[in-house]
């Protein structure tokens, strides 16, 4: 059996206009993977937040985990009951039912791998 290739570039993928979680102006996104239930990743979403825009306060249910991957840019997160500064590099944790959010506060777009995974209860 032959393996798709899973691979992606911000360049080379079409983004769509949303408005995230109630946030701030629109984000544009795109989910490269939309996994079935019983794998690690729940999706994969590439995504650029113009500045000043925003994904909104929002808390993912206990039985998963998100992974944000600055790619570019200064955010803002909020992330387990506080807000600090983000950028090129960083890579935050969001928990299990944790609360968080991300604005983009620099005069760039904020570029984002953003991973959904299932968390494994052993």
């Amino acid at each position: 059996m032959m393996k798709k290739k899973r691979f992606y570039k911000f360049s080379k993928v079409k983004l769509r206009d949303v408005v995230a979680h109630g946030g701030n102006g629109t984000i544009n996104t795109v989910r490269v993977e939309n996994m079935e239930r019983g794998t690690a990743f729940n999706f994969i979403d590439l995504t650029v937040i113009p500045p000043g825009n925003s994904i909104g306060v929002h808390t993912h249910t206990f039985d998963d985990e998100e992974v944000y991957v600055i790619i570019s840019g200064k955010g803002r997160m909020f992330s387990a009951g506080e807000f600090f500064e983000v950028e090129a590099g960083d890579v935050i944790v969001n928990s299990p039912g944790d609360t968080h959010a991300l604005e983009n506060i620099g005069p760039d777009p904020l570029k984002v791998v953003v991973m959904d995974v299932n968390v494994i209860i052993r």
